[in-house]
């Protein structure tokens, strides 16, 4: 691990996605320390919070849709499941800013996704699909590629939507991928297992906060 050629990205650590908040990942809050800690650390030169930040009328919302509809019921949009959310992260709101536990001047930069209102996001690299079938990128990419970045390392919620998603793009986009385990939490944990092989046959590497200092030593 070179600290000049890799980064730190740290997704949606806001108070919507932690206990009390719309949208609540379990065991959210338990990340918060361990994450601020590594920020402080001279492990990364560079890091990027990814914020979630949607407009009202975001397309994902239930409350969106027409009456009846509830949170969590899957829709098809522009051929695509969609999953219909409670409303989170809503622009300006406490939910949607940046946890205040977290040393985020250490961030370099914020990149913030779900502006579309008729666009859904969870990758930090690209957008959902859209009307004609692309997923627009954010220019996260082009960013850490003009900075020298070959290899990311993941941390953040949730694990298996936003922080998977961000990965498999990564992969896409060139990068060496690695997801701090224990620095994520899961929307659906029973399914972590089947999540870790699913990554990992992707390219992903799984390691965890310890394993990562470690590396950081023996550069």
């Amino acid at each position: 691990m070179y600290k000049e050629r890799s980064a730190l990205l740290v997704v949606d650590l806001q108070p919507d996605f932690l206990p009390g908040g719309t949208l609540p990942v379990g065991g959210g809050d338990e990340i918060v320390s361990p994450i601020a800690d590594l920020m402080e650390s001279d492990l990364f030169e560079l890091i990027v919070a990814i914020q979630d930040w949607h407009p009202p009328e975001h397309i994902s919302f239930a409350s969106n849709h027409h009456p009846g509809r509830r949170a969590f019921e899957k829709i098809e949009l522009y051929g695509h499941e969609q999953i219909l959310w409670p409303d989170h992260c809503v622009q300006g709101t406490a939910g949607a800013n940046l946890h205040p536990g977290i040393p985020w001047a250490r961030a370099a930069a914020i990149i913030r996704k779900a502006m579309n209102a008729s666009i859904d996001s969870y990758s930090a690299f690209r957008n959902n699909w859209d009307p004609k079938g692309h997923r627009p990128p954010t220019g996260l990419a082009g960013y850490l590629k003009n900075r020298g970045v070959e290899e990311i390392f993941i941390c953040g919620l949730a694990r298996d939507f936003c922080v998977r998603w961000t990965a498999e793009d990564a992969l896409q986009e060139g990068f060496r991928v690695n997801v701090i385990w224990d620095l994520c939490r899961s929307i659906d944990a029973p399914r972590d297992d089947i999540l870790s092989r699913e990554l990992s046959g992707h390219g992903v590497q799984i390691i965890t906060a310890q394993e990562l200092r470690r590396r950081g030593k023996r550069r």
